[in-house]
């Protein structure tokens, strides 16, 4: 069986990672996107931006892979084909023990020169994290090729996804049995039209989410559960 794992902002909630969108605690509730997650507001205030990511950064550091992430790696160890598709920045399935994930918004840990695109190794953002707290300034590093300042290696408001990205992640979708979504609204496109996409070709799509979300009306099968309970209960069943 092809199972693809579609996971969202309450896959890494129970690790501690901030989700965006909580009206209390998410992230854009205490902080201005405006200000943090364009090219224009990095390009107007660079140590605002670096400092922040950096921040988060350090956060998803400290965090540790939870019982879902757990789970989708040892359902991969089995005898189904077993991907990941994620909108989630973070490398908490990578630190699971999943191998094939496709990250839809890029990464926190994959940062480049804003404006040649180099990257280099060790990536700038890891270092000395045990240092930064949240509303740190600090300017990017400058590109050793051009001087152009890094950037975080997210898709930020009005970019377009990484074309191999969403290619590798429609290929996914298209071949798969099973489409498990988890702890995702799906409110933000072109993700958000993956569940409809798997459900036209036939797939049997799965909700995990503890309250309703824009993907319920594509589920044949909800699990009204968190994230880690719901791939718990999947991992019972397929493995």
């Amino acid at each position: 069986m092809r199972i693809v794992f579609l996971t969202g902002a309450g896959m890494s909630a129970e690790s501690g990672v901030p989700t965006f969108r909580d009206a209390l605690t998410g992230l854009w509730a205490r902080h201005d996107a405006e200000r943090l997650a364009t090219a224009e507001a990095f390009r107007h205030d660079p140590a605002l931006c670096w400092g922040w990511y950096r921040w988060r950064a350090a956060l998803v550091r400290r965090a540790r892979p939870n019982a879902g992430h757990a789970g989708i790696a040892a359902l991969a160890r089995g005898a189904h084909s077993v991907s990941v598709v994620t909108q989630n920045v973070d490398d908490l399935h990578e630190r699971a023990g999943s191998g094939d994930v496709v990250h839809l918004h890029g990464s926190l840990f994959a940062s480049r020169c804003l404006d040649c695109g180099h990257a280099i190794t060790p990536d700038p953002i890891l270092e000395s994290l045990d240092a930064i707290d949240e509303g740190v300034r600090e300017p990017p590093p400058a590109c050793p090729l051009c001087g152009g300042p890094f950037r975080p290696g997210v898709v930020w408001f009005g970019e377009a996804l990484p074309e191999d990205a969403w290619a590798r992640a429609c290929v996914a979708i298209d071949a798969c049995d099973v489409l498990v979504v988890v702890g995702t609204s799906g409110l933000v496109h072109p993700a958000a039209s993956l569940p409809q996409r798997a459900r036209q070709r036939g797939a049997q799509v799965i909700e995990v989410n503890p309250v309703d979300s824009a993907v319920t009306a594509y589920a044949s099968e909800r699990l009204r559960m968190p994230a880690s309970a719901g791939v718990q209960v999947l991992l019972e069943r397929f493995g």
